[in-house]
This record gives structure tokens, sequence and C-alpha cells, in this order.
């Protein structure tokens, strides 16, 4: 059957609030050289998109209109010509493009054949797709930046947010102890995971009561990377995942002897590979919270504002390919 020329897509003309989304039928893309045309089964929601939704891609100076979305399930519907690592109806997943548009809330998406790799045959394509941005920050963070060996103690804050719980479950892959942030009504879920050690945040200053680790892994941003210096022992590492402001604790940190360091994840084949070995022997596991439809990207893009999901938000794309 030929493809259709047109698809659905969540689009947006202005930066604002999530009813700027709105459902477009625009052109399906065609794949260039190198790059291999995806019909999108699920799509990821970060908190990427809605930041992204509400100030614009200006770091790429890209203006709308543009399509939100970096995660990706879907199965290969076109090759560029080149293209060897895969061929129509393989299943894969990836994170395309980040941080330039990659326009994954849509029926199709065209990106380098490397930034995707086989999706984890234990995933549906809902599960696989909560899975790129976050799993390959939380590795590119632990493992890349931070260096985590065994026996090392291991503080993720916001531990059963979308980036922690996967962050907290490849800590104990690589064999360290890992302390974890979260309300107490979220302990039993960190416990599940491997944490060793739940701490709550709401009931007094983790920096006060977590000391000596060797890796702290902060999503918060704001004065949160100041606070976790404490925490961090000398010779150790504090990954922030927000750009640093004035409050970023630079000299100190040096002061201290410590490494503090704001990490951007990036398009990674081969880190997709390793994270699909961590899911294909039962050491890596997804944490789903809500599934909607790609029309109601909107009341998605709400929910996650709230700051209120475990693990992950999903949007799940339906095309009449």
């Amino acid at each position: 059957m030929p493809l259709p020329t047109t698809m659905r897509a969540v689009s947006q003309d202005i930066a604002g609030g999530p009813d700027v989304l709105r459902l477009v039928e625009t052109a399906r893309p065609e794949p260039a050289r190198g790059e291999v045309l995806v019909r999108v089964h699920a799509a990821g929601v970060n908190p990427a998109d809605w930041k992204t939704r509400e100030r614009g891609l200006l770091s790429t100076g890209v203006e709308p209109p543009f399509t939100l979305g970096w995660d990706v399930s879907g199965v290969v519907a076109g090759v560029g010509a080149g293209v060897t690592l895969f061929r129509p109806g393989d299943a894969v997943y990836g994170m395309p493009r980040f941080p330039h548009p990659a326009g994954a809330y849509a029926e199709y998406v065209t990106a380098p054949a490397r930034h995707f790799a086989p999706r984890p045959a234990k995933l549906t394509h809902v599960e696989a797709g909560a899975l790129p941005l976050a799993a390959l920050t939380a590795w590119q963070a632990l493992v890349d930046t931070a260096a985590v060996r065994p026996g090392q103690r291991v503080l993720v804050h916001a531990a059963a947010g979308g980036v922690g719980h996967l962050a907290v479950q490849i800590a104990k892959a690589l064999g360290a102890y890992v302390i974890g942030t979260a309300s107490s009504s979220k302990h039993g879920l960190l416990r599940s995971l491997g944490v060793d050690e739940p701490v709550d945040y709401r009931t007094g200053d983790v920096a006060e009561t977590v000391r000596d680790v060797d890796v702290v892994l902060d999503p918060l941003g704001g004065g949160s990377p100041a606070r976790s210096l404490r925490s961090v022992r000398r010779g150790g590492t504090l990954v922030s995942l927000l750009p640093p402001d004035a409050t970023f604790p630079r000299a100190e940190a040096e002061a201290a002897g410590v490494r503090a360091d704001f990490m951007l994840v990036e398009p990674d084949h081969l880190g997709l590979r390793e994270i699909t070995r961590l899911v294909e022997d039962g050491r890596l596991r997804v944490v789903v919270d809500t599934v909607l439809p790609l029309e109601r990207a909107a009341e998605a893009h709400r929910l996650g504002e709230l700051g209120r999901t475990t693990g992950k938000i999903v949007l799940a794309v339906t095309d009449r390919g």
C-alpha cells in the first residue's frame, strides 16, 4: 500500500500555554540521504516539550510554527539513500535530532538512521516511546559524565519522575548504593525500582540528612544544585540537567573539590543499545503514568506541568496508513 502524502501532527503557531497546540494536516516528510522515515506509534512527553512550547526553540533559533516532541517509537516506513542499518518494517525507538526540531507529535518523522535503535522486544510501542530522552539522559549523566562505579553512593533527586525512576535503576545496574528523593507516598515505588534509601524531601533538608555521596543527579535546577553540593564528598560529581543560572555553585564546587557540570542529552545509537540490553536483562523498566491520544497533547502538557507525574506521559499515535 502506498504511503499517504499527508499526515496529522500537533503544531503551534506561537509560543504560549497548552492551548496553542493544535492538530493539523500537513505534508508527510521524505527521508533524505542517510535518513529513515518512521511511522510513529507512540511519542513520549517530556519537560523539554512544554518548556519549548512556552518559550520557543530559543537555543536553535527556530521560530514557530513547529511540531514538538523527541521521543519516538514506531516502524520504519522508508529509508533514504545509503541507509543499511534498517529496513522498512523494522520496529525502532529513538530521540531524533535533539535539541533541534524532530516533530515526534506526528504520524511520521524523519531523522538520521543512527538516531534510532531496534525497539526492545519486551516493550510495547507505548513503553518504548516513554524511554529514549529520559533513559539517555540518565545513561549519559551516570555513565559518560559521572562514570559511576560499583560501591559508590549516588543521590538521585526526583527519583520517581521521568528521568529519576530510570536513573535509579541504571545506577543500581552499575553497582551503586542509591539514595532517591520523593514524597513518602512514592517510597514503595522507589524500593521496587531498587532504591536503597528513600528520602522524603518534604520533611527536612535533604542536604542535612544525606552526606558523603559520590554522585548527585539533579534534574531540578534553580537553587537545588547549590543545596545538593553539601551532600557531595570531595572528589565527587554533581550533574545538573538544567542550564545553570546565577545560583549554580561553580566556584563553591571548585573550592570543595567537587566537579559540578551541566549536561545536555544528545542522540546516541550505542547508548540506546545499552538501554535495550538493560531492558532485555530485566534490570530496567519504564513506568508509564498516563497514555493519551495525539489530539489530546494539550491535556498531556497540563498534566506534566503539575509536577505530580510518576514516570512518563505518552501520546499514542494512530495513523491512517
